[in-house]
């Protein structure tokens, strides 16, 4: 699980990261980077949209999504704010895949 100071709350937060951060697509999910000016810890914030699925796929995905986060969690740099869209695709793929999109997309991030 994330701690509170590894996750985006504001929608504000969200929306400065979507506008301003560096967009990396993948197969099932479409990523966002941001670094911010403070050095705080690498936060981040997930977009699972009704087009996914009903409640219970949406959650199943973010649940998914987080635990990737959560164990990349080392290699990010401090700092940095990403927001992870997942595409209606995501609630068929599995883990592993999802897991290579994530891992593509944050290798990719700045420094």
């Amino acid at each position: 699980m994330l701690a509170r100071a590894n996750r985006l709350t504001r929608g504000a937060d969200y929306k400065a990261v979507v506008r301003r951060g560096r967009r990396c697509a993948g197969a099932h999910t479409i990523t966002y980077v941001s670094r911010v000016e403070t050095d705080g810890p690498a936060r981040f914030g997930f977009i699972v949209s009704r087009q996914v699925g009903g409640a219970v796929v949406r959650n199943s995905v973010r649940r998914r999504l987080k635990a990737l986060c959560y164990a990349s969690l080392e290699g990010v740099a401090p700092g940095n704010d990403i927001v992870i869209r997942a595409l209606p695709t995501a609630a068929s793929a599995s883990f592993s895949e999802l897991q290579a999109d994530v891992e593509k997309c944050l290798a990719r991030r700045p420094a």
